[in-house]
This record gives C-alpha cells, sequence and structure tokens, in this order.
C-alpha cells in the first residue's frame, strides 16, 4: 500500500517517479460540489453529509418469529381474527385497536406489529393450542424451561437507530448496504458529492473508426474504450471530440473561447483527456498547444514504461488536462497512473489502494524507471504476460492485475505492488 504521506512533485517537475506522479494527481484534485440523486443512482458515490434516521429503526415493535404474541403467565386464551376487535394485530398501533390483556394471545408472523399489552413472542413450535372455543394456548414438550422470558423474540422499536441519529456518516463510498439503509431511515434521495465530468480529446491523423486498417492506419481503440474505462473509475464522460494532427486545430480545442465547432472549452468536463501528440517531435503539437494556451503543467513526464510521455497540466479556465500517450497500452498504464487518482480526488474518494502480489519469475533492473506489467494470478503469484510492450493489448486484456516493478526489479516471491483492474476488482489478489 502506498505511503499518504509520499511526497507531491512541484508543478513542471520533469520525469516524476510512478509514485510521485500518482499522488500529485490526487492532490491537484479538489472535491466536487455535492448533488442530491435519487437512491438508485447514489450506487458508488460519495456520502456528501451525515444521513440521519427520520424515525425509529425499526420504527416499529414487530415480532422476530412466528408464533403467539402473549400477555402474562399461561394459559393465554388465542383472540382470533375474526374478533371485531381485534381483526388484525399487524396493523398500526394507533389504529383504534385494544390492548392484549394478561391471559390472552394473538397469531403474529415474523415482522408483524407487536400489540399494546404483550410480553413476548411464544414461537410457533414451543405452544400448543386446544379444540377448545375459545382455544387455549399453552407451553409445548418444545419450549425451553425458561420460555417465555419477557421482550423474548421481540425487534423493539429504534432497535437499530433512534430518530435522529446518524446512521451513515459523511464521506461514505456507498455500496448496496448503505443505499437500504438510507431507505429504511426514510430516506428517497441522498446527498452526495457530484461526480467528475470528463471530455475527451481524441487526435490522430491515421486512426480509423471502422473496418480493417491500410498500411499506415490504426484502428481507434481509443473511442470504444475510454468513454466506458472512464465511467468504471467513477467519471462522467461529458463530451468527446476528435480533432486532425494540426497544431491550430489542438490550440482551439483548448481556447478558453469557443472558436469553432471542434472546441469543447464551453463543455462542462472538470477534466480533460488527450490521446496522442505527447512525444517532443515536428508531429506532437500537445505540448506546444500548451504553451500556447498558457496551460500550468504539474507533470511533465513519468519514469515508467510503458507510459513515460504522459503529462498533466491546468487549463486556465481550472480544467485539469491528463495528456496520454498515443500507443493504446502505454495510454491504459497512464489511466491508473494519473487518471484514476485524479478522478478519485474529484470525488472526494481515498486514492486507489494498490495490493501486494508474490512476484511469479524474476525481473530484470530498468534503471530509473518503474515497470507497470500487465500479470495473471497462478497459485497466488502473478505472471507477467509477454504482451507488454506499449502498443500491444491482448496482455491487459487477459489480465487480472498490473504489476508494479521497481527500478532494481524483482527476484521470484518477492512482494511486489500490483494495481487491480477495475473490472477485475473482485478478483484481485488480496493484500
Amino acid at each position: 500500500m502506498s505511503d499518504p504521506a509520499a511526497p507531491v512533485i512541484l508543478p513542471a517537475q520533469p520525469n516524476a517517479s510512478w509514485v510521485q506522479a500518482r499522488h500529485a494527481a490526487y492532490a491537484a484534485a479538489r472535491p466536487l460540489p455535492y448533488e442530491t440523486v435519487p437512491l438508485d443512482e447514489a450506487l458508488g458515490r460519495i456520502l456528501a453529509l451525515d444521513t440521519a434516521a427520520l424515525q425509529p429503526v425499526p420504527h416499529y415493535a414487530s415480532a422476530a418469529m412466528d408464533g403467539w404474541a402473549i400477555a402474562g403467565p399461561p394459559p393465554w386464551t388465542v383472540i382470533t381474527h375474526e374478533e371485531p376487535q381485534v381483526e388484525r394485530w399487524q396493523v398500526h398501533r394507533e389504529s383504534g385497536r385494544r390492548a392484549l390483556q394478561p391471559g390472552e394471545a394473538v397469531e403474529i408472523l415474523t415482522g408483524g406489529l407487536i400489540p399494546e399489552g404483550a410480553d413476548a413472542v411464544l414461537r410457533s413450535e414451543s405452544g400448543t393450542v386446544s379444540a377448545t372455543t375459545p382455544p387455549q394456548l399453552t407451553l409445548g414438550d418444545r419450549a425451553r424451561e425458561s420460555e417465555p422470558r419477557p421482550g423474548e423474540h421481540i425487534r423493539p422499536a429504534g432497535e437499530e437507530a433512534s430518530a435522529g441519529e446518524t446512521a451513515i456518516p459523511a464521506g461514505k463510498l456507498l455500496n448496496p448496504a448503505h443505499i437500504a439503509l438510507a431507505a429504511v431511515c426514510g430516506h428517497d434521495t441522498l446527498p452526495v458529492l457530484r461526480s467528475p465530468r470528463v471530455s475527451l480529446l481524441l487526435t490522430g491523423d491515421e486512426v480509423i473508426e471502422a473496418g480493417l486498417p491500410e498500411p499506415g492506419q490504426v484502428r481507434d481503440t481509443f473511442g470504444p474504450q475510454l468513454p466506458q474505462l472512464i465511467t468504471m473509475l467513477g467519471g462522467r464522460i461529458d463530451v468527446v471530440r476528435r480533432l486532425p494532427d494540426r497544431l491550430e486545430e489542438v490550440v482551439a480545442a483548448l481556447s478558453s473561447e469557443a472558436t469553432d465547432e471542434h472546441s469543447i472549452a464551453m463543455s462542462s468536463g472538470d477534466v480533460l483527456v488527450t490521446t496522442g501528440g505527447t512525444g517532443r517531435s515536428d508531429a506532437d503539437h500537445l505540448r506546444r498547444a500548451l504553451e500556447d494556451v498558457g496551460a500550468e503543467l504539474l507533470i511533465d513526464g513519468i519514469a515508467m514504461r510503458p507510459g513515460h510521455p504522459t503529462m498533466l497540466a491546468r487549463l486556465q479556465d481550472g480544467r485539469l488536462l491528463v495528456a496520454l500517450p498515443g500507443n493504446p497500452l502505454a495510454a491504459m498504464m497512464a489511466v491508473f497512473t494519473i487518471v484514476q487518482p485524479l478522478l478519485d480526488g474529484l470525488r472526494g474518494a481515498p486514492i486507489s489502494r494498490e495490493r501486494h502480489v508474490l512476484a511469479g519469475v524474476d525481473l530484470e533492473p530498468l534503471p530509473g524507471r518503474t515497470r507497470l506489467v500487465p500479470c495473471s494470478i497462478q497459485e497466488d503469484r502473478a505472471m507477467p504476460s509477454p504482451y507488454f510492450r506499449s502498443g500491444m493489448l491482448r496482455g491487459l486484456a487477459e489480465a487480472d492485475a498490473v504489476m508494479v516493478v521497481p527500478p532494481e526489479g524483482c527476484i521470484r516471491d518477492q512482494a511486489v505492488m500490483a494495481l487491480p483492474l477495475p473490472w477485475q476488482v473482485n478478483r484481485a489478489p488480496a493484500g
């Protein structure tokens, strides 16, 4: 697990370490304002405010067993539902029904309302009812010697929470059990931190979106993949734009003013993610475009492989920009390194935790760079994929996690960090 006190890099520091880059991305974000959403939209969101029970939970005393609600010592006269005054004891206490008198009993089901005057619930297997009129209830052969004790098998009102008591504290990542608890506490909506809105800017003249590419062309891997991955990481896609590899087009898209149909300056996104153009050749325009629009460069390259030419910047309008490399595996490693902790910070969640795995093989050093290697977990050991180069996707598609191999390498059975994949989180190795 990473150290929460890990150093945060200064703006524009080049070639940040992998750990520095992750924590710098997390530190660059601030939790977004909260919004109120229906319960069915709150799953996976961060609760913004303490949520209290609007009434006692449970809100009435109920039976914990099928049987009879009884008053006083045995024997008991069983009050039938046909009697006008006690048609059903599962109605509310304020319905005008009379209280149960000593020596009386009434049938009750699990969850049924305990009538006024009842001392306990006698389990159905512990009682015997006579065939007389009116029927008489007595303790059966299977009753315990102490049965029934006062209050036995009664769930008192407010047992789980009293009215006004905080049931779910602020800051919780809401799971299905939280949603159910909020409903039981009387809530129809919950205040949650807003999910980060993400805009995508995809570049590449050689990219085609369908069919088989000709030599010199490549299939688009980002358009079908990134929106779904961003959603898995807790973000919401705002807009997606595709641009030609021309400096003026990229500058226009990043401009603080909407200049043409390619501009996404007027989008409501909190984060802008770009793909490609992060190198330093004449054909790579993103670095120059960031200079032209006055962006503040926070991360300029990361000492990792693949994914070294990754950048993080803050635009003048406050949006954060993550520049992913153009190679598909390199871009994915940059997503896990920069985009994921950035979205964690914006949505108010703790930084995504790494796990630990045992290396299944020796891996040689790569001085000065951390390697991110897709791996499968076999017999509790991480086996690196042979498909680990920056342009390859097969290794990640088959992976259970991503090994984080330190610059000094590792040996078999050495514990190393691993990143759980968002689509394999339930299968990620325990650490």
